[in-house]
C-alpha cells in the first residue's frame, strides 16, 4: 500500500466513508508527488539530450513531459472532489516522491531513456496501488482515471525502451 501522505479531509460532501476520502487523498496525493517528479526529470533530460538523435529524443520526451503534465491537474482535483487535500509545496512533493532526481552534469542518451523508462514503471506500480485502494473502497471514477494513465505509462516505457534500443554512443 502507499500510506506516505498526511491528509486532512476538508472537501464537499461525498458519499464515500471518511477512510475511503483518507486512503484514496493519501493514495492519489502521493501519486501527484511522483508524476511532478517525473515531469520535472523529463523535461530535465528533454533539455539537456544531445547526439545525432537529437530532434527526435527532443520531441520524444517533450511529448512524454506534456502527458505526465496533463494528469497532474485531473489528479488534484480528483483527490478534491473526494475530499480531500493534496500537495501544497515542492518541498512535500520532494517528501512523498518515490521518483529520484537526477542533477548530473551529463548523461548519456541512452542512460536517460533507460532512466526515464524504469521512472515510468515505478509511476505505473504506484498507479496500479492507487488502483487497489480505489477498488477497496468503490471509488470506480478514481480507478478509471487510473486505468488511462496507466495505459499512457505503460506506451512512454514501450516507447522509450524502442528509442533506447537504437542508440549507440
Amino acid at each position: 500500500m502507499i500510506p506516505r501522505a498526511k491528509i486532512h479531509p476538508v472537501g464537499p460532501p461525498s458519499d464515500l466513508s471518511s477512510e475511503a476520502t483518507h486512503d484514496i487523498s493519501m493514495a492519489l496525493t502521493s501519486l501527484l508527488a511522483d508524476a511532478f517528479s517525473l515531469y520535472v526529470k523529463t523535461k530535465n533530460f528533454h533539455w539537456h539530450i544531445s547526439g545525432p538523435h537529437f530532434r527526435d529524443y527532443h520531441l520524444l520526451l517533450d511529448d512524454q513531459a506534456g502527458q505526465i503534465f496533463a494528469m497532474t491537474d485531473v489528479m488534484a482535483e480528483r483527490v478534491r472532489k473526494v475530499g480531500g487535500t493534496t500537495i501544497r509545496s515542492i518541498g512535500q512533493i520532494a517528501r512523498l516522491t518515490q521518483i529520484a532526481d537526477n542533477d548530473s552534469d551529463w548523461v548519456s542518451p541512452a542512460d536517460m531513456l533507460a532512466e526515464l523508462g524504469k521512472d515510468n514503471a515505478t509511476l505505473t506500480e504506484c498507479m496500479r496501488q492507487t488502483h487497489g485502494v480505489c477498488d477497496d473502497h468503490g471509488d470506480v471514477a478514481s480507478a478509471s482515471l487510473l486505468e488511462t494513465w496507466i495505459d499512457e505509462a505503460e506506451q512512454r516505457i514501450w516507447f522509450l525502451f524502442e528509442a533506447g534500443r537504437a542508440v549507440s554512443e
